[in-house]
């Protein structure tokens, strides 16, 4: 299928959901990017601070730009200008850090709080309890260039589905619970990020509110030469 034709269908899945979609364009060249926003696609997620930006300079301004990958401190300059959200903010000084940055550019910064659900090691983000105590702190008032505005979450990469449908539960609940117990200037819950090509159904029927999607729509990553 062609990248329009996978996007509609898509699309369609999505129809009558509460999810977004963010198409996750990363290591995809300019012309399929193209493709898909002429067939009217303006979320677009990378995971490449340097690949974000290239692309943000040539590509059509109305574009939201999402930064879904890891994101290193000494990096954040370069997006804080343009970027619309930033997905995964998995300590207290990444947090700090996108909010100097968003001072130097007169702007609020959106961002998700990164939650651990995962049984892998490898995968970042806050436990429960460091992001409770985060929360409880004052130390949020003083964070003023940035808005936390959910939370994302990566399922441990398993055929297992009941286990990646606890997982995408478990941060549902915890999102629900935050929601309901906190109540902080620069804190807007309202988003839930969850799923990608493998899962995104499972986080749909869990009640994500945004699904990253790259494979499905753009077809297999090429990596060679990133």
């Amino acid at each position: 299928m062609s990248v329009t034709e996978s996007l509609n269908t898509i699309r369609k899945e999505l129809e009558g959901t509460s999810a977004k979609l963010v198409a996750v364009s990363k290591t995809k060249p300019n012309d399929l990017i193209m493709e898909a926003y002429d067939a009217g696609q303006r979320v677009f997620g990378e995971n490449k601070v340097q690949e974000l930006v290239e692309k943000q300079v040539v590509l059509p301004k109305d574009i939201e730009w999402h930064m879904i990958g890891h994101l290193q401190r000494n990096k954040v300059k370069y997006i804080a200008p343009f970027v619309h959200l930033i997905h995964g903010v998995d300590t207290v000084k990444l947090l700090k850090e996108i909010n100097k940055e968003g001072k130097k550019n007169d702007r609020v910064i959106p961002c998700l709080l990164q939650i651990h659900i995962a049984a892998e090691e490898t995968k970042f983000g806050f436990s429960i309890n460091e992001i409770e105590e985060f929360l409880a702190s004052d130390l949020l008032d003083e964070l003023t260039s940035i808005s936390i505005v959910g939370l994302m979450g990566m399922a441990t990469n398993t055929t297992d589905e009941a286990q990646v449908r606890s997982e995408f539960s478990g941060l549902k609940s915890l999102f629900d619970h935050l929601k309901s117990t906190y109540s902080r200037p620069q804190l807007d819950l309202k988003d839930i990020s969850m799923g990608m090509s493998g899962d995104y159904r499972i986080a749909v029927e869990e009640r994500s509110t945004m699904v990253r999607i790259g494979s499905t729509i753009f077809g297999a990553r090429d990596y060679s030469g990133k």
